[in-house]
C-alpha cells in the first residue's frame, strides 16, 4: 500500500518534490545517540511514526542506534533512499548537501540554525548551499526547520517531544518552526488534529507557494492554513493560490500586519497604501482567508474541514449574499451574544417559518421563545434539543444553525451531545455548537470531537465559524475572476504624453495645456472654451489647493491674465523654493461627483490599484479600498460597494446619481494600463468627476521609475 501511495504521488507532483511527501527511504545525517542532540530527537520520531519505508543513519562514529546500523560514510547507505535529513553544523552543511547529489539523493531538510537568520556571515553560508543545491540539482527545505510530519502515511522528520499529533484534515505551512510546535502540543486539547504539518524556515529554496498546491493535491486534506511571515514571489503566490483556492479552502495569518512597507508621500495613492494593504489585496484576489490570529485561523480550519457549506442567496445589489442563521439555545443571554455576533459576521437570524414556529409551540413549554433565537428554558431536555434542531433544519429559510449548549441544570451535557449529534452529521446544512462552560462539559466535548463536530468555547467564535464557511461559499458560487484581456495598442512607452497615453486605453480626460506667461494663459484660455480652470504648474506643489492654487469658473481672456498672476503670486509666497513651470488649464466639466483612482506599485505584488473619495478629501476621509490588477468587472465593482464614495454614486439625497459603469469601466482600463507598463511606479486621477453619463478625468499624475 505504501508503493501505491508513492506512485500515486508521484503521479502528481514536480519529481523533485516527491521525496518530500513519500520518499521510498530515508536517511537522518548526523543521527545521534545522545537523547539531549536533535539527531536523535530526529531518529527516534522517524522510528516511532510508523514510516513504512527505508530508514538509514549517519553518523560520526559506526555503531547502532534503534536497532539500526550507523554509517560513517552516506556512500555506505543502501538503497532505497530518496530524503536526506540533515542534523550537521552549519559549516558542514555545503559538504553535505554535494555529498547528497553523489548519492543520488536529491531532497534534504536542513534542520540545522546559524544561516541568514543568525546574521551576514549565515547569509552568505545559506547562500553557498543554494548554490551547491542547485549545480547539482537537490531541493532544499529550509534551513532552520523542524521537517515535516504526515499523519496518514505516517511520516515524522521532526525533533518534537512525541507524541505526532492527532490525524485530521488540516494541512499546516509555517514559516516558524516554534510556532508549529506550539500549535502541535495545543491542538491535542482543542479537539483537531492534522494531515501534514511542514515548517518551511529560511527557504533558500522550496517556499509557500511551492508546496500550496502539494497540500491541496493530498487526498486527506481539506483545508490549508499557512502562518506566513513575507511572501518569496508575489505574483507568483498569487497566480498559484487562485487555482489553489477553487479545490481547497486556504486560510493564511500574516504576521506583521502594523510594520509600515511601502512609504510613498508623492501621492495619495502611495501615502494611502502600505506593504499590509498589499497582503490584504493579494489575498483577496487569491481567494484566502485572512485571519486576525491563531486561535481564530483554527476556529476557521475546523468549521471548514468537517462542515458542509450554507446555501448563500443573493440578496443585494453587487455581491452581496445573506446567510440566514437559526440559534438553538437553553438560555435568552447567550442567544443574544449571537445574534449580535452573527450579524458583525455578515450573518442574518434567519426569520423562521409559520409551520416552524408553529411546530415549536407544539413541542416547547408556554414560555419558551420560538422566535429566532429559538429559547427552550433551562428545562430543555435532551429531546428538546433534538427534535427543536430538526425542526429548524428542516425551514428552507435557515442556511445554518448554532446550538448553544451550556450546562443544563436537570441533565448532563452528554446526554444532549449524544442526542443531537445523529442529526448534525446526516444534515447536509452546518451545525456549529457553542459550548458553554468547562468541567461540566468536558465530556460533551470529547463526544463531539470524536464525531467531528465542530465546537466552541463561546457564540462569538461560533458564528465567526459561520461567517467563514458562508464566506466560502459565496466565493465559489461567485465563479473564477475574468479579466479583460482586450488587446490594447498603447504606446511602447510612457514617454509620451498623459493624454496620450490614457487615449490608448481610452480613458476620458479633460485636455490640460501649460501656459508659461498671461497672454499665453489668455489665448489658451480662449481656445479650450471659457468656462476654465487654471491650476499651478509645479512639480514641488502637490496639493494645490492647500496653497489657492486653484481657480474656477475663469469666464473670460482678462481673467485668465489676472488668474495667471494670482496664482504665481501665490505659489512664490508659500513656497518660495518650489520650481514653477506656469499655470495648468483646463476647460472647466460640469459638475458631479469626485472620486479618486490611482495605481501604485507594490514591490513584492506589483500594481495595487486604489478606488475611493476624491478632491480634497482623499487623504482626510481615507475612504477607500484596494485590489490587486488587472481587475474583473467584479472586483471592480466591489472595490466601489466597500466605499461611501462607490455607494453615493447611487445618489444620496440632494446628490445626484452619476454614471458608476463608466468609473467601472475607468478602474479597469487604469489597471491594465499600470500592468502594461512595469516601468510606471504610480499613476493617479485624482479628481475623477463623474457626471450622469460619463466620467472624465480631471488631473493626472503619472511617476516613472
Amino acid at each position: 500500500m505504501f508503493f501505491l501511495v508513492h506512485l500515486w504521488l508521484n503521479s502528481l507532483m514536480p519529481s523533485s518534490l516527491v521525496p518530500f511527501f513519500s520518499p521510498r527511504g530515508i536517511v537522518i545525517v548526523g543521527a545521534s545517540t545522545s537523547p539531549e542532540k536533535l539527531g536523535y530527537g530526529v531518529a527516534r520520531n522517524l522510528i516511532q511514526s510508523g514510516y513504512q519505508g527505508a530508514i538509514h543513519f549517519v553518523s560520526q562514529k559506526s555503531g547502532q542506534l534503534f536497532g539500526r546500523a550507523l554509517y560513517t560514510d552516506l556512500a555506505q547507505v543502501p538503497d532505497p533512499v530518496d530524503l536526506a535529513v540533515l542534523v550537521v553544523p552549519n559549516t558542514a552543511m555545503p559538504g553535505a548537501i554535494e555529498a547528497c547529489a553523489k548519492r543520488s539523493i536529491h531532497a534534504a531538510i536542513i534542520v540545522s540554525a546559524g544561516f541568514r537568520e543568525a546574521g551576514p556571515e549565515g547569509a552568505a553560508l545559506e547562500k553557498k548551499c543554494l548554490e551547491v543545491a542547485r549545480k547539482n540539482n537537490v531541493r532544499l527545505l529550509g534551513p532552520n526547520c523542524i521537517g515535516t510530519l504526515d499523519t496518514h502515511l505516517p511520516l515524522d522528520t521532526t525533533f518534537l517531544q512525541p507524541p505526532m499529533p492527532a490525524a485530521g484534515g488540516i494541512a499546516f505551512a509555517s514559516h516558524s518552526g516554534a510556532f508549529c510546535a506550539a500549535i502541535i502540543d495545543w491542538s491535542r486539547r482543542q479537539g483537531f488534529g492534522f494531515s501534514q504539518i511542514v515548517s518551511l524556515g529560511n527557504q533558500a529554496d522550496v517556499n509557500e507557494t511551492d508546496m500550496l498546491p502539494l497540500l491541496a493535491d493530498d487526498e486527506h486534506t481539506r483545508v490549508i492554513v499557512l502562518y506566513m511571515e513575507g511572501v518569496s514571489d508575489g505574483i507568483r503566490f498569487v497566480e498559484t493560490a487562485r487555482e489553489v483556492t477553487r479545490r481547497k479552502p486556504v486560510i493564511a495569518l500574516k504576521v506583521g500586519r502594523f510594520e509600515s512597507g511601502q512609504k510613498a508621500a508623492t501621492s495619495h495613492t502611495g501615502a494611502l497604501a502600505a506593504s499590509d494593504i498589499a497582503f490584504d489585496a493579494a489575498f483577496a484576489k487569491a481567494g484566502i482567508f485572512r485571519a486576525d490570529s491563531a486561535e481564530q485561523m483554527f476556529d476557521w480550519a475546523r468549521a471548514l474541514e468537517v462542515c458542509p457549506l450554507p446555501h448563500v442567496g443573493l440578496d443585494r445589489p453587487l455581491r452581496g449574499y445573506s446567510t440566514n442563521v437559526a440559534v438553538l439555545t437553553n438560555a435568552g443571554g447567550p442567544g443574544v451574544i449571537a445574534a449580535d455576533a452573527l450579524e458583525a459576521n455578515g450573518l442574518h437570524l434567519a426569520k423562521l417559518s409559520d409551520a416552524t414556529e408553529k411546530s415549536l409551540t407544539d413541542t416547547l413549554p408556554p414560555a419558551a421563545g420560538i422566535h429566532n433565537p429559538v429559547d427552550m428554558l433551562a428545562s430543555a431536555s435532551p429531546q428538546n434539543y433534538a427534535d427543536c434542531l430538526k425542526l429548524l433544519l428542516d425551514d428552507s429559510n435557515v442556511h445554518s444553525v448554532m446550538v448553544i449548549l451550556p450546562p443544563p441544570p436537570m441533565f448532563t451535557t452528554e446526554s444532549v451531545a449524544n442526542a443531537i449529534i445523529p442529526i448534525i452529521q446526516s444534515s447536509k446544512k452546518p451545525v456549529v455548537v457553542a459550548l458553554l462552560g468547562s468541567e461540566l462539559t468536558a465530556n460533551a466535548f470529547e463526544r463531539f470531537t470524536q464525531a467531528k463536530i465542530a465546537t466552541y468555547p463561546f457564540p462569538e467564535r461560533a458564528a465567526s465559524a459561520l461567517g467563514i464557511l458562508a464566506r466560502r461559499a459565496e466565493y465559489l458560487d461567485s465563479g473564477p475572476l475574468t479579466v479583460d484581456q482586450t488587446v490594447h495598442h498603447p504606446p511602447s512607452t510612457v514617454s509620451s504624453s498623459t493624454d496620450e497615453l490614457l487615449a490608448a486605453y481610452n480613458i476620458p480626460i479633460a485636455s490640460i495645456k501649460l501656459a508659461r506667461d498671461e497672454n499665453d494663459a489668455a489665448k489658451i484660455a480662449k481656445e479650450l472654451g471659457f468656462p476654465v480652470v487654471m491650476k499651478i504648474a509645479s512639480p514641488d506643489i502637490l496639493h494645490k489647493s492647500d496653497i489657492g492654487g486653484v481657480l474656477l469658473n475663469i469666464a473670460s481672456e482678462a481673467e485668465a491674465r489676472s488668474g495667471y498672476a494670482l496664482l504665481i503670486e501665490r505659489a512664490k509666497s508659500a513656497k518660495p523654493n518650489a520650481k514653477i513651470d506656469g499655470v495648468h488649464l483646463q476647460h472647466q466639466i460640469e459638475s458631479g461627483q469626485e472620486v479618486i483612482v490611482g495605481v501604485v506599485r507594490d514591490p513584492t505584488f506589483g500594481p495595487l490599484v486604489m478606488f475611493g473619495s476624491g478632491g480634497i478629501e482623499a487623504e482626510g476621509l481615507k475612504d477607500v479600498a484596494f485590489a490587486l490588477g488587472p481587475l474583473s468587472p467584479l472586483e471592480a465593482e466591489e472595490m466601489m460597494r466597500k466605499t461611501w464614495a462607490g455607494r453615493k454614486l447611487d445618489g444620496f439625497r440632494n446628490i445626484p446619481a452619476a454614471d458608476k459603469s463608466a468609473v467601472q469601466d475607468i478602474l479597469i482600463k487604469l489597471s491594465r494600463l499600470a500592468c502594461d507598463h512595469p516601468e510606471i511606479k504610480e499613476v493617479e486621477i485624482n479628481p475623477l468627476r463623474a457626471l450622469a453619463k460619463s466620467a472624465v478625468a480631471l488631473d493626472v499624475r503619472i511617476k516613472t521609475d
